[in-house]
């Protein structure tokens, strides 16, 4: 996956330098490596293409980093995160670059991981959830958090690098993926808004697009209760303080309004001087009193519906997980153990 964790060790590698390249791994060479990528390769290309700290990204990118690599696209080192990466054969991964001296390292991100998010998305099925509401939150509760534990544990010890952890935001990380610019005068200033949980390609195409319309974009991120009262079971995957890292990473946004309303309000549209709301394909939920929640914006003449050309939802990530959820799980643990061998050695 694809996640505000990656983005920051990108944003933590540019300021190293001054100019990013990122290598994408192939669908062959992680599956080879490490086991069954959740998004494609092309799905990756273009998210990582998307984060604004990068500057060009080479596609199918060896596993092993070695100086042949760094020498090829003129790079003076490469940078990872204080984790293990290691090879098919349990080996580090940037060891030749290490020897090298042309290896940087940044901090991770701590309470983030692909294990903890998988964990989070195995059990959004509702097949068995066929008794009263209060009973279906007493089980998922009790279960996805039951079920993570079991993905990222063995039954003695747990790696730091894969077992979960929660991530605990700040404003200097908000600050720090936030470009803090104002719009220009004369900017056409467009307004979307949504929950953009498991950010993923189908919100890059959107944003993509919906920035071709004006100058300056801004996002209003629906706030978790919001987001559960309209999607239910156990939506947002992420929450709201890791939906707007998400969004905020993305190159295409200029600002996030963080907890936006569900119904766009005349003040709203006022205050930030919106001149354009746009909205994707999808179907328009009515607000809990049964009005349209873009009657003002459409009755001002401020709206319009958009497609981006990419049908991916989060629903689909979500089903993506199920329908693989004990090959990420041998995945998760194999990757786990490797580790654990590696810190022991040390």
């Amino acid at each position: 996956m694809v996640h505000f964790g990656h983005a920051n060790q990108l944003r933590q590698a540019k300021s190293m330098g001054h100019y990013l390249i990122v290598g994408v791994h192939s669908d062959e060479e992680i599956m080879r490596h490490k086991g069954p990528p959740v998004y494609n390769e092309q799905e990756r290309y273009k998210m990582v293409r998307a984060i604004k700290w990068v500057d060009e990204i080479v596609e199918n990118a060896p596993y092993i980093t070695t100086l042949e690599t760094l020498d090829q696209y003129d790079c003076d080192f490469c940078v990872h995160g204080n984790d293990i990466t290691i090879d098919e054969n349990g080996l580090d991964t940037y060891r030749y670059v290490k020897k090298a001296n042309r290896y940087r390292e940044c901090q991770r991100t701590e309470g983030v991981s692909t294990t903890d998010i998988v964990g989070r998305m195995l059990l959004m099925t509702k097949s068995h959830h066929q008794i009263d509401e209060e009973a279906i939150d007493e089980h998922l509760t009790k279960h996805t958090s039951e079920h993570a534990e079991r993905i990222s544990r063995d039954s003695t010890a747990n790696s730091p690098y894969t077992g979960i952890s929660r991530f605990l935001p700040t404003t200097k990380k908000i600050i720090q993926f936030a470009d803090g610019k104002d719009p220009n005068p004369g900017d056409k200033i467009i307004y979307v808004d949504g929950s953009f949980d498991l950010f993923h390609v189908g919100h890059v195409d959107f944003l993509e697009k919906a920035k071709s319309y004006g100058d300056f974009l801004i996002v209003g991120l629906h706030s978790d209760s919001v987001v559960n009262r309209t999607q239910g079971s156990n939506y947002p995957i992420m929450n709201l303080h890791e939906r707007v890292l998400s969004v905020l990473a993305c190159k295409y946004v200029n600002e996030v309004i963080i907890g936006a309303p569900f119904k766009i309000t005349k003040e709203l549209l006022d205050h930030f001087k919106v001149d354009l709301v746009i909205h994707g394909k999808t179907s328009i939920m009515k607000d809990r009193d049964g009005s349209d929640p873009y009657l003002i914006p459409k009755q001002m003449g401020k709206f319009k519906k958009i497609d981006s050309g990419n049908l991916m939802s989060s629903s689909m990530i979500v089903d993506r997980i199920i329908k693989n959820a004990m090959q990420y799980t041998l995945r998760n643990l194999k990757k786990e153990h490797k580790e654990l061998k590696i810190i022991r050695i040390k």
